[in-house]
Parts: structure tokens; sequence; C-alpha cells
């Protein structure tokens, strides 16, 4: 796995090459424009790596992984079944990165008290569902299939958090972004399926903001739905609900006071606002040293986040 450690602090761009992003690397490729395309014009023959101007991607995506042994190879086959997209060969991979700190915690045990220091709640016997893959079910979980049919969706074209928990007390929804933003709109504005009269009229009960609001002008569609549906599913269970919504700890610092003025919320149902940064800190600060906890913190301290626009190497976190 190239880290920063490993990558050149500039590349040399030009109208028609890129070089290599490996330290010590003299390859030059084709340059790639708009889509980013996995073409042999654009692989590094040394690095077996696909290059553009802004990052790179591997030929083999578990060399952009940290936890691949059979049995996390084994269950990653099983998600893909499920999973609409994935891009774990990315160096900028949202996919990537959730996989490598997540599956951490899960095997480690460490996500339950984590969840627990976060919500100032004792949360126990934590259940991980990756991208809606339920490992106790073997297949898409149920309960969000049901969530997705009682608000229109199609299973095939759906809400999919990117991580789901379960513990004795609360649902949480986990929503990381890495590069990306909380910005997203519906593809059609004026198709709104089931939201507003699914669930029993949920939708007027949790939400201050009409849908055009919050989807089309806050620009929140995907945040506005996974509220909807968590929120339905923890009533059912009986349980508590929080959205997580994880991001740098530099970017979208006001995304918690922006969504939580268009939602309601109350001691069972809750918008959070977390870090990559505070999650590295946690277990940081919390776990014994050992091999996996150093191989995680050396992933963190050396991950990049691509080249900027003047080919310059972009640090991912503040650490």
């Amino acid at each position: 796995m190239l880290g920063l450690q490993n990558l050149k602090i500039s590349i040399k761009v030009t109208e028609t090459t890129v070089e290599c992003p490996a330290k010590g690397c003299t390859q030059i490729v084709e340059r790639q424009r708009e889509s980013f395309r996995r073409e042999e014009k654009f692989k590094c023959p040394v690095h077996l790596i696909y290059i553009s101007p802004s990052t790179f991607e591997y030929n083999r995506e578990t060399d952009n992984l940290l936890w691949k042994s059979k049995v996390d190879i084994a269950l990653l086959e099983e998600i893909e079944e499920v999973k609409r997209e994935h891009r774990f060969g990315r160096d900028n991979s949202e996919d990537a990165l959730t996989w490598n700190v997540f599956r951490y915690l899960e095997k480690s045990g460490l996500l339950s008290k984590m969840l627990s220091d976060f919500t100032q709640e004792n949360q126990q016997n934590s259940d991980l569902i990756y991208w809606s893959y339920s490992q106790k079910e073997n297949q898409s979980w149920s309960l969000l299939n049901n969530a997705r049919k009682e608000f229109g969706e199609s299973i095939e074209r759906s809400s999919e958090p990117d991580l789901i928990a379960i513990t004795d007390k609360a649902l949480f929804f986990i929503e990381a972004k890495f590069t990306a933003s909380n910005n997203t709109t519906p593809s059609n504005p004026k198709v709104y399926k089931n939201y507003l009269n699914g669930g029993d009229n949920l939708f007027t009960q949790i939400f201050k903001s009409n849908f055009e609001t919050i989807a089309i002008k806050e620009k929140k569609y995907e945040l506005l739905r996974f509220w909807l549906l968590g929120s339905w599913i923890a009533k059912n269970l009986g349980l508590d609900f929080y959205l997580i919504n994880i991001v740098l700890s530099e970017q979208e610092k006001d995304i918690e006071e922006r969504f939580i003025s268009l939602i309601n919320i109350d001691n069972h149902r809750q918008f959070k606002r977390l870090s990559w940064e505070y999650i590295y800190k946690y277990i940081s600060e919390n776990v014994p040293n050992n091999q996996e906890k150093k191989s995680l913190m050396t992933y963190f301290q050396g991950k990049t986040i691509g080249y900027d626009r003047f080919g310059k190497l972009k640090k991912a976190f503040y650490i």
C-alpha cells in the first residue's frame, strides 16, 4: 500500500502525460481526462497502478486493504453480492477507508465501547452490517429491505447506509464521507416515492421542513432518506436511533447544526457529526499496543487523499 512515505510530494502533469506518483519511479503514462479508466495506457508497468492527475487505483483492490485474511476476503465477496457499487482499489476510496477502520473495530471488539463513549450510554452486543449486508442473515438485511419497501424504494435502487450497527439500546446508521460531501439531490425532484406517506406519515413527525427544502434546496437528500428509514426501523425495534455522519475534521464543520435545523430530534433520535480524526484519537488512546493497532495507526498517519490541481500531494487527516 502506497502512503505518504512512498509517494512523491509533487508529480509532473502535462497536457498529455502524468508521471507515476511512487517515489523513485520514472515511468510516465498517458494523461486521463474526465472519467477514470482502468486501461493499460494509464498503468505504470512497475507499480501496477492506474494513474490520473489527481489519484491512482491499484491493480488489485486487496492492495488497498489492511484486513485480508481468508475470512475477511470471504466476507468482502459476500458484501459485494449485495453492494451496488464498490471501488475498494482507488487510493481515495471511501469504501476502503471504511473497511480498514471499522473492520478493525469490529474484529477487536471495540465498536460497542467506542459507541458507548460517543453516545455517553452503555452500548453492548453490537452487530455490524456493511453496506446493507447482514452477517447474521447472510444477505441484505431484511429489516432494511422492509423499510425500503415501506417508503416506495426498489431494492435494486435503494438507500444504502455505509454501516449499520445494532446494539442492545440503539440502532446506528453510519454514513461515512472521505472526498465526497453530504450534498445530494434526487435525480427526479418530482418523484417522492412514498417518503411523505410511508410509515403512517412518519415524515411529518420527524422533519421540521418539507421535502423540497431538505432534498433540493438544502441538498440533503441522502441524509433525509437515512433519517427516515432509520427512524422507522428503530421505532419498530423499540430502540433509540442515531444517524452518524463521519467526515474529515476540517470538512463540513456545520453539518450537524445545518441538518438538525431541518429535523426533529429528542432523547431517542439523534443526528451526530463524527470525524475520522476522532476515531484515530480514540483508538490511539484507548487500545493497548499490538501489531494490528500499529498497522492501523500507520495507515492513518500515512493516508493521502490524492494530488491537487497543482500536482501537490494532499495528506488525508489532521493528526
